[in-house]
């Protein structure tokens, strides 16, 4: 099945504008994910989808022409964007069976999680596949910037929630890490080309509006998500702290 990795890049972040632009270990943010993007074995195309000439420009520059395109700045979400690129495509004969959204501030994304997205849906069995890791410490699993994820007996998605879950009854939850497994959702996903489209056209809900997380829409209209594990906590880059974490892990692995 063919494969296209679309990379949303927007440049005005609220905690971090110009982030997709800003150097990590010598190269901009948006450079590290288009390089591990481009690499993966069973991608066949990588476009980063981005509102600003700037990040356009750079990208172009960067990877060559056609690498960038310029995007409607009035999305709501990545995954707009994603469906955006992929109908321009389509509109051009350019087909691609399997879509991969992969946001711009991932730098450190890996080949295998992409290959297992790719796998989660060839198998036929999701409409949509993501990732999620285990939670080791209290203090991820009570984040609500980290997003919990908890499945049923074969790996599909039940909810997706800022808070965590499953509740402890009877349990204090300083000690809940301790008594069961939590998961945090990685959020990278994979989707059939048709169900991206559909998914664009959907009408917001009223457990995506609760919660601000846009998967709940469409575990509510009824799509299936496969989720898949990886032991790979992404270092996702939200603030200029995250990406001094992310310098410092640079240095740790060299």
């Amino acid at each position: 099945m063919s494969v296209l990795v679309v990379i949303p890049a927007r440049y005005a972040s609220t905690r971090f504008p110009g982030k997709p632009l800003a150097m990590l270990g010598g190269q901009s943010i948006i450079g590290w994910v288009w390089n591990a993007a481009s690499h993966v074995a069973c991608v066949d195309r990588v476009v980063v989808a981005t509102d600003d000439e700037r990040i356009y420009t750079h990208v172009n520059q960067l990877a060559g022409k056609e690498a960038a395109m310029m995007t409607s700045p009035d999305h709501n979400s990545g995954t707009d964007r994603c469906g955006e690129v992929q109908k321009r495509l389509a509109d051009k004969g350019e087909l691609y069976d399997i879509v991969i959204n992969l946001q711009g501030d991932e730098p450190f994304v890996q080949a295998s999680q992409i290959k297992s997205l790719v796998d989660s849906i060839e198998s036929g069995k999701a409409d949509i596949a993501t990732l999620r890791t285990p939670i080791g410490s209290s203090e991820e699993l009570f984040s609500p910037n980290n997003v919990k994820v908890v499945c049923d007996n074969f790996g599909k998605a039940l909810y997706f929630s800022r808070q965590p879950i499953p509740y402890c009854r009877g349990i204090e939850p300083e000690k809940w890490i301790d008594k069961t497994a939590y998961y945090k959702h990685v959020g990278v996903y994979a989707f059939r080309s048709a169900v991206l489209a559909d998914l664009c056209c959907l009408q917001h809900s009223v457990l995506e509006e609760s919660e601000r997380l846009e998967q709940l829409r469409w575990l509510a209209a009824g799509y299936c998500i496969a989720v898949c594990d990886t032991e790979h906590a992404n270092i996702g880059i939200d603030t200029p702290d995250d990406l001094a974490a992310a310098e410092r892990y640079l240095a740790e692995i060299k």
